[in-house]
């Protein structure tokens, strides 16, 4: 799907970016249309983040930005077509840890490697969280571990295997040594469904679409994934304040910006500036805290180093399951 902002849209931004202080400008300016990637349907997170940044450049820049999306095998169809675009700076890409940290372990016959990408810079982070359909005599993770050591064939539901709310499951399960079965789902929806109806009593998930639900008392909230607790509802604590086996779990899900490998310094250089500066602006804080994620500026060796952590990260909780799966 290929969408182009509206002079309304743009009109928008630039009043808003009029009152802000701008960062020294790098050089370099793109002298085509630019072309936004994001790797999922649109309505999600990446894809929110993708035309929020486009808006931002259309103005600063002063050329014209499409976003297209293309879903499809978890994210690794578009990155697969955008490994072989110029690095000109006319292509961006819109990564999250799908397609650029999960892929590279799971799947045998990925068609592109972590070195064809440039990071530049991650935008968000938000937390996955864990929660419970209100019948499970649980209100916590300690009750949880509890309820799992007494019970030995309690299913949790994700929104499909491979996920980063599947590989949050697995890593806790090896951390506290217990077992449930995982039940894959074809998305967030059906998986929320399924715990509703009583059918799981356990779900792993991202903030969003859970969150609404626990504060609707739909769902029990027992745990967040990231090492901080969420603004949205700070009374649910991280993972790793609830168990000595749990303290060095850190989960988030991520969305930055990719350029193809082998893009100028001077390119690189001024979509790192305005990454900065789009983070900077209250328009977009305010609807970075209305998704529950949390601002994550960084320079690109900054963000080239997290992504080879996660990669490694989420290698490691892969092979420990002996997951492997093929692309679609």
């Amino acid at each position: 799907m290929t969408s182009q902002l509206s002079r309304r849209t743009v009109l928008a931004g630039a009043a808003s970016l009029a009152a802000l202080p701008r960062v020294a400008q790098a050089e370099w300016k793109p002298t085509d249309t630019i072309r936004i990637i994001v790797p999922a349907a649109p309505g999600g997170t990446t894809d929110v983040m993708g035309r929020l940044l486009a808006q931002h450049l259309q103005v600063v820049w002063g050329q014209s930005v499409v976003v297209e999306n293309k879903s499809g095998g978890g994210g690794t169809i578009a990155m697969t077509d955008f490994v072989r675009q110029k690095p000109d700076g006319h292509t961006i890409m819109i990564g999250n840890p799908g397609p650029n940290a999960i892929a590279y372990r799971i799947f045998r016959n990925l068609p592109y490697k972590p070195d064809q990408l440039q990071p530049v810079s991650n935008m968000i982070r938000t937390s996955n969280i864990v929660s419970a359909h209100p019948s499970v005599p649980v209100k916590s993770i300690p009750e949880l571990i509890d309820y799992l050591k007494k019970n030995d064939s309690v299913s949790y539901a994700t929104s499909g295997t491979g996920q980063s709310p599947h590989l949050t499951g697995a890593w806790f399960l090896q951390l506290t040594g217990l077992k449930m079965i995982h039940v894959p789902f074809r998305g967030a929806g059906p998986a929320l469904t399924a715990v509703f109806g009583g059918q799981v009593p356990i779900l792993f998930d991202n903030l969003f679409p859970s969150l609404p639900q626990i504060r609707e008392g739909k769902l029990t909230g027992l745990a967040t994934t990231m090492p901080e607790r969420t603004p949205l509802s700070p009374d649910i604590p991280a993972l790793r304040e609830t168990m000595p086996e749990l303290k060095g779990f850190d989960v988030s899900s991520w969305f930055g910006v990719f350029l193809p490998a082998g893009a100028p310094q001077p390119v690189l250089d001024a979509l790192n500036a305005e990454v900065k500066a789009f983070l900077a602006r209250d328009d977009v804080k305010a609807r970075i805290n209305d998704i529950g994620a949390i601002a994550d500026y960084t320079t690109p060796e900054q963000y080239g180093a997290f992504v080879q952590a996660e990669i490694a990260k989420f290698g490691e909780i892969i092979a420990r399951e002996k997951l492997q799966m093929d692309v679609n």
